[in-house]
Formats: structure tokens, C-alpha cells, sequence
């Protein structure tokens, strides 16, 4: 069974890319949103296995969206990678400390997403 992974991030070009690397290289079902709020109820209704999530959004940021599904009991077990343009130190401990289960970069390698992502969670099936 692929895995089902959410991505929430408001910017078109991202999501668009990083949804047909991870369709196209892993074969992975992925849905989409383009705000926190949006986020959040996609979470709750499918119940993906991991949620790709953009720090940086207008009205409610990533590390506020990250919270949010957190304190949900249905969407609290749902592993979290953080997707930011900030490489500074203080932002990626910053980061780190919210709990999230891995942080990557902007900009990232198509080719090399799904990987990443499953090396991030421990998938040693993909």
C-alpha cells in the first residue's frame, strides 16, 4: 500500500513539484493544502502517514499548524516534517525543539525528496 502523504504549504510551485516528485519517483498518494487551516482538516480526514509542512505561511505559520495538529488526538501521532528557506542555526533549533520528526530545505531535490523524507521517518521499505 503507498503511503499517503499531506502537504501543506502555500505556495503553488512547491507543492505542485514536491507532489509529483513524490507521486512520480515513490508512487506515494499525496494531497494538498495551501494553509494551516486547510492543513489541518485534510489531516483529520485522511489521516496521512507523514505531513510535509511549510514554516513560513500567512495567517497561521507552520510551527502555529504544527501545534494545532498536535494537540488533536486524532492527527497528534502523525509525523511532521518542517519544509523551510531559514538555515540559520538558532531557526533550525528553534525548529528541532517544537518536536517535529525532521526539518529540510528550501530549495530541495525533486529527485532525491522521497528518499529523504523516508530516511527522515526510518521507512526502510521504500
Amino acid at each position: 500500500m503507498p503511503r499517503r502523504i499531506l502537504i501543506i504549504d502555500d505556495e503553488d510551485d512547491i507543492r505542485e513539484v514536491a507532489a509529483l516528485s513524490l507521486e512520480t519517483v515513490a508512487g506515494w498518494d499525496v494531497t494538498m493544502a495551501g494553509s494551516g487551516a486547510a492543513g489541518i482538516i485534510k489531516a483529520q480526514e485522511l489521516l496521512p502517514d507523514a505531513i510535509l509542512l511549510d514554516v513560513m505561511m500567512p495567517v497561521m505559520d507552520g510551527p502555529t499548524t504544527f501545534r494545532e495538529l498536535r494537540s488533536r488526538p486524532e492527527t497528534s501521532h502523525i509525523p511532521v516534517i518542517l519544509l523551510t528557506a531559514k538555515v540559520q542555526a538558532a531557526d533550525q533549533k528553534r525548529f528541532s525543539d517544537l518536536g517535529v520528526a525532521a526539518v529540510m530545505f528550501k530549495p530541495f531535490d525533486p529527485l532525491a525528496l522521497a528518499k529523504d523524507i523516508a530516511a527522515a521517518l526510518g521507512w526502510n521499505d521504500e
